[in-house]
C-alpha cells in the first residue's frame, strides 16, 4: 500500500484499518507484537510520527500496550482491555454533562438485572467458584473499619463478577466501563450523605439478597433485587436526579 492510499484520510487511520483487517483475518492475535514503527512507516509510506499517533490511538482504545526502550521487550503488544477505553470515553462525556447520570443508572438497571437473571441460571463448579468469591467479597465488605475507597472497589467488583457469570462478555465489558465512568460520581454522592454507615449497611443487606437469589437459582428475584438495589442507591445519594 503506497502513499496514494492515505489521500482523503487522516494518515494514521491507514494503520488502524490495517490492524483491524489483520485482527479479523487472524494474522494478528492477542499477545502478538506489532511491527516496528520504522517497518510500519515504510509499509504504508507514511511518517513515523503518523505511526506513533496510530499507536497512541490503539493504546487509548485498550488494544495495544506500548513498551519502552529497545530490544525484544520494546514495541507495542496486542492486548484486549475494551472496558478501559469505554470507561474513559463515558467518563469524559459524563463530565461534559452530555450523558446524564440518571440515564447511566437506567442502563445499569436494564443490563444488570438481565445479567443477574442469567447468572441465576448457571450451575456447576465454575458457577460455585464464582459465587464463593462473591461471598468472600461480601464478607470483607462487612468490616465496618473497611476504608470507603476499598468498599466502593469491592462493591463494584461484586456486581461485575455476578454479571460476568451470566456468560455475556459484552454485557460484562459495558458494565465494567459504566463502573469506571461513574466511580467519581458515586464517591461524590457518598460524601454528601448524612449517615453513610447506615446506607453502607443497607447496601450490604441488599448485596446479600442478590447473592442469595443467584445461589437459589431464582432469576426473577435476582433481577428484581439488583434493580431495586441500583435504584435505591441512586435515589438516596442523588435525591435531586
Amino acid at each position: 500500500m503506497g502513499k496514494s492510499a492515505v489521500i482523503g484520510n487522516k494518515t494514521y487511520e491507514v494503520v488502524l484499518s490495517a490492524i483491524e483487517t489483520r485482527l479479523r483475518s487472524g494474522d494478528l492475535s492477542v499477545g502478538d507484537r506489532l511491527p516496528s514503527e520504522r517497518a510500519l512507516a515504510e509499509e504504508f509510506g507514511i511518517s513515523r510520527t503518523s505511526v506513533r499517533e496510530a499507536i497512541r490511538v490503539l493504546d487509548a482504545m485498550g488494544l495495544v500496550r506500548s513498551g519502552v526502550g529497545s530490544g525484544p521487550a520494546a514495541g507495542a503488544v496486542v492486548i484486549s482491555e475494551p472496558s478501559a477505553a469505554l470507561g474513559w470515553g463515558l467518563r469524559m462525556h459524563l463530565a461534559s454533562r452530555f450523558l446524564p447520570v440518571a440515564d447511566m443508572v437506567s442502563t445499569r438497571v436494564l443490563l444488570e438485572s438481565d445479567a443477574a437473571a442469567a447468572a441465576a441460571a448457571w450451575s456447576g463448579e465454575r458457577a460455585e467458584a464464582v459465587l464463593d468469591r462473591a461471598g468472600r467479597i461480601l464478607d470483607e465488605l462487612d468490616d465496618p473499619g473497611l476504608p470507603d475507597e476499598r468498599f466502593h472497589e469491592l462493591d463494584a467488583r461484586f456486581h461485575v463478577m455476578l454479571s460476568e457469570l451470566g456468560g455475556n462478555v459484552v454485557v460484562g465489558t459495558i458494565l465494567e466501563s459504566l463502573r469506571q465512568a461513574t466511580v467519581g460520581y458515586v464517591q461524590e454522592g457518598v460524601r454528601g450523605l448524612p449517615d453513610w454507615p447506615a446506607v453502607r449497611a443497607r447496601l450490604q443487606a441488599q448485596h446479600r439478597d442478590i447473592l442469595a437469589a443467584v445461589r437459589g437459582h431464582d432469576a426473577d428475584a435476582a433481577s428484581r433485587a439488583v434493580a431495586e438495589h441500583i435504584r435505591w442507591f441512586h435515589e438516596t445519594a442523588f435525591p435531586h436526579g
